[in-house]
Order: C-alpha cells, then sequence, then structure tokens
C-alpha cells in the first residue's frame, strides 16, 4: 500500500511517499480502506518537531494523522459492532500513533464510528479530531448548560466552527471571535455574535462569560481570564496554560486548565448523530489529493483556515 511517512521532523519536503506492507489488525481492530483524511494543526506541529513529536520519535516508519473516514475491509476476531463494507470514521489512537496517511489503516474498533450514510467521506473525515475536541471539551470538561453565555476563540477554524455549532445545539449564547472576513461564516454556524479581535479591544467584551473555549493559545489564554465570571472557565487547547496563567485565574476565583481530546468511539457516535440530523455541518475548506500532502500541510500552517482542509484517496 502506498503510505506517507515522515523521514524526519522539519519542513514538508520530509513527508516522502512509500510503498509499506498492509498493516495487520489484532483481535479488536479494523483494517480500513482510507477514503479521506483530516489534517489538524497537530499534524504540522508533529511534522515541525513539536506537538506529539517527543511521543513518536523512536518510531520508524513514522506515518503522522489521526482522523480517517473509510470503507472496513476486515475485521478482528472479537468485533462485534462492525462488519467488512460499512463506512466508518474517527479518531484514530490519539494522542499516539495513528498512522493515517495511508491507504490502509488498522485501528482499534472501539475508536471509529458508523458514518452516516448523509455525508461524504470528506465531510465525516473533517468531523474527528476536531470535531471531538468541541464536544468532549463542551460537554465532558464545561459541562455546558443551557443559557450559558460562551466566547469562542478562532470560532472560524477547524475546531471552532465546530464548537460554535455544538454550544448552539446545547443551549448556550455563543460568541465566536474572528477576523472581519469570517464574520458571515461565524454567524452563519449559529453564533449569536461575532467579535473582530483585529480591530476591537479584547475590553469590549462582556464581562461575565461563563466559559471560555480557546483554540489559540498565547496571551489570548491570559487576557481571557479578565472577561470570565467568578467561577466559570477557560479551557485551552493548543498550548495549555502555564503555571502563572493557572495561578492567575485560582486568584479571581476561575477555573483554567488544559485539554486533550481522547479517542472514543462513543463520542463518535454522538458526532455521527448530530451529522446525520444535520445539527452540525463540515466546513471543508479544501480538499486535496493524496500526492499534495505538502500543500495541505502549508495550507493549515498558515492559521488561516476556514474550517478544514482534507485529503482524499
Amino acid at each position: 500500500m502506498k503510505a506517507i511517512v515522515l523521514k524526519n521532523f522539519g519542513d514538508v519536503n520530509n513527508l516522502v511517499t512509500q510503498e509499506l506492507p498492509m498493516p495487520g489488525i489484532s483481535a479488536n481492530d479494523v483494517l480500513v480502506q482510507v477514503k479521506a483524511i483530516s489534517i489538524n494543526p497537530v499534524d504540522v506541529k508533529t511534522r515541525a518537531g513539536k506537538g506529539m513529536a517527543g511521543m513518536l520519535k523512536d518510531i520508524s516508519p513514522l506515518i503522522l494523522g489521526w482522523d480517517i473516514s473509510g470503507i472496513i475491509v476486515e475485521v478482528g476476531t472479537a468485533v462485534t459492532q462492525f462488519k467488512k463494507g460499512d463506512e466508518v470514521f474517527g479518531m484514530v489512537n490519539f494522542p499516539g500513533h495513528g498512522q493515517a496517511y495511508a491507504e490502509y489503516v488498522a485501528a482499534p474498533a472501539a475508536h471509529l464510528a458508523l458514518k452516516p450514510t448523509s455525508i461524504s467521506h470528506q465531510e465525516a473525515a473533517a468531523a474527528t479530531l476536531a470535531a471531538l475536541t468541541a464536544w468532549q471539551a463542551l460537554t465532558s470538561q464545561a459541562k455546558l448548560k443551557a443559557g450559558e453565555k460562551v466566547l469562542i476563540h478562532a470560532a472560524a477554524g477547524g475546531v471552532g466552527h465546530y464548537a460554535v455549532q455544538i454550544a448552539k445545539h446545547l443551549g448556550a449564547y455563543v460568541i465566536g471571535t474572528s477576523s472581519s472576513a469570517n464574520k458571515d461564516l461565524v454567524l452563519s454556524l449559529g453564533a449569536d455574535a461575532h467579535f473582530d479581535y483585529k480591530n476591537q479591544p479584547f475590553e469590549d467584551l462582556p464581562k461575565d462569560i461563563d466559559f471560555v473555549f480557546d483554540t489559540v493559545g498565547g496571551d489570548n489564554v491570559d487576557l481571557s481570564i479578565g472577561i470570565v465570571r467568578k467561577g466559570g472557565t477557560v479551557i485551552s487547547i493548543p498550548s495549555g496554560l502555564s503555571e502563572s496563567v493557572v495561578e492567575k485565574a485560582k486568584a479571581k476565583g476561575v477555573n483554567g486548565y488544559f485539554f486533550l481530546v481522547q479517542s472514543s468511539g462513543e463520542d463518535m457516535k454522538s458526532i455521527a448523530n448530530l451529522l446525520d440530523k444535520g445539527i452540525i455541518k463540515s466546513h471543508v475548506m479544501k480538499a486535496y489529493a493524496f500526492d499534495q500532502m505538502a500543500q495541505a500541510h502549508l495550507q493549515v500552517e498558515t492559521g488561516r483556515t476556514q474550517g478544514k482542509v482534507v485529503v482524499t484517496l
């Protein structure tokens, strides 16, 4: 099978297509013929030597990627929830070695869900790591309640555009931040209000936010603490919270912490249901061919992607 191997950490030229043996599966795995892959900031960071690089540095061959949608071609002896021919999607082995950049992927059945017939493989692949991150942050971590006021940073981005839709579904009042160029997209996702982070001072935001979901990192985390009500929550996903920020949050009576998404077939079922009913939709900015993986990485690396970038096979 064809796979894209990362020869060394660094630039996109280190992503090399190779012929590799078909992966074997264990009793609890399924073998998936991949139809679409989603590319995330963590893919780009890991390729460059950050992200998950420390965890994966001793693996050879190293195949990046975690997000897949495809068709099951082989089923492990202990797997009962899927059969050969099923269309499935999910985030595989995260955090860990997902090996998604390949024509075939051995995936734990417990990390997958049936793909709704109402959506494409591209839309399904897009709604894996990004949608799971939003779902787990809002439901398991923040335990968002109807009527709460939520601020979502980078609301037009991969995680952000799902977070807006999920928060609205859960009954929250949603403020989404983005540049003015993405205002229409953010409002079309269901946001109640838009904040132009480039041209509006942060101080203009309401000071009684119940929950801030930060998908950007850096100064955003620190600034966000100032607009969260006492007892409210700030969750950051890109780089975590430094000890000083955690202390500042605690001093104001704010819950501040870092969150890392985990593979979960059960949560993927919830996302599949939302997708099938049209409650959430994947905004796919661009789909690249498998041999255009470098271009896909460069697009994500710009930090200016609307929604998601996918690769098709």
